[in-house]
């Protein structure tokens, strides 16, 4: 009988210190906990020692997706003293936005809504866990979030509406420098430690760097309900895999060379996209949930944040470094004072 896999195996205590709520001055000032996995080993380093653990040959994948101002302040038509928080989920069609609000009880089907003097919009309807859908005055609703919105940051990275951090120091650090492709509502946080000085590094040492995309939704962050974590089903996440990267990789894998995921969001690209024995190129869409047990195709190494109790990254890194390995280093990093979560420290799992 298959040993059922609890939620409750990926809780750990985290002092809310511990939670990065800023950057650091400089991306790659951040410590790097290196995990050995062969040798179950833990050491500590600095993301600056990262050229170190690359050969000539080696590759490390990118995720290129760019963060869109997606969070924005509206205000209710009939009681306009009172300020709505909305994340931009989606755009269904032009004009028509799927939405997640908080407080969400006074959004309700009919409300009318004011979110500048050019953009108002009607809630069409409601669905569960703050989920609207809204229809707006406007076709240009992304570029016009350019203008009012900013990086939706998750809510342990404490910010109020009027923080000047939010369009200074956030709209700045929380996007990786490499970030092109517009679509994603969360950063691919494993990318923020690079500099163009640690790019470049790495290809003075022969080793190749390739780029996909993949638009963080709400996959990457959904919480899980369940209290076995095999019932858990993840929503889906759309990528784009260029041809070079594609030819790349698949020769790469043939002669034997390493593959680095830069975070999750690439590992689950690359996983749920091999098929009979290769990388196709293109556009496409990805529902794997990656937890222990999982056989991993493509990647051999990851380099990845500190992960939220109980989320289905820690239950990735969980699959790739194994339960005990990974738990072993979560108490590691509270005991050695890491800094935790986006704006985090990061971990090198080889």
């Amino acid at each position: 009988m298959t040993e059922k896999i609890l939620l409750s195996d990926y809780d750990f205590e985290l002092p809310r210190e511990l939670i990065a709520q800023e950057p650091l001055p400089h991306r790659d000032d951040s410590r790097m906990m290196i995990v050995n996995r062969q040798e179950k080993g833990i050491h500590h380093r600095y993301f600056q020692n990262l050229a170190e653990y690359f050969g000539p040959g080696d590759v490390l994948v990118i995720n290129d997706s760019k963060v869109v101002p997606a969070r924005a302040w509206g205000r209710l038509a009939s009681q306009q003293e009172i300020y709505i928080e909305f994340l931009f989920i989606k755009e269904i069609e032009p004009a028509v936005w799927e939405v997640l609000c908080r407080p969400a009880r006074k959004v309700r089907q009919g409300v009318r809504l004011i979110f500048s003097s050019e953009l108002e919009a009607e809630v069409v309807s409601s669905g569960q866990l703050g989920h609207r859908l809204l229809h707006f005055n406007s076709n240009e609703v992304k570029n016009k979030l350019k203008k009012i919105g900013v990086p939706p940051l998750p809510p342990y990275i404490k910010r109020q509406k009027d923080d000047p951090r939010l369009k200074t120091i956030d709209r700045e650090r929380y996007q990786t420098i490499y970030a092109e492709q517009e679509g994603s509502i969360a950063a691919p946080t494993a990318g923020l430690h690079f500099t163009e000085e640690s790019l470049e590094t790495l290809r003075n040492k022969g080793v190749d760097i390739l780029r996909l995309t993949l638009n963080v939704g709400e996959a990457t962050f959904q919480p899980v309900r369940v209290h076995e974590i095999t019932h858990h089903r993840m929503l889906t996440e759309y990528f784009y895999i260029p041809e070079k990267t594609a030819q790349a990789i698949n020769l790469a894998k043939k002669e034997g060379r390493k593959i680095t995921a830069a975070g999750t969001t690439v590992v689950r690209t690359l996983e749920g996209s091999w098929s009979a024995g290769q990388l196709p190129a293109g556009e496409g869409s990805t529902s794997i949930f990656i937890y222990p047990g999982f056989r991993f195709q493509v990647v051999d190494r990851l380099l990845t944040n500190f992960h939220l109790p109980k989320s289905t990254l820690i239950m990735l890194a969980s699959a790739f470094a194994g339960h005990d390995l990974i738990m072993a280093a979560y108490r590691e990093a509270v005991a050695h004072r890491y800094r935790f979560f986006s704006y985090g420290d990061c971990m090198l799992i080889f």
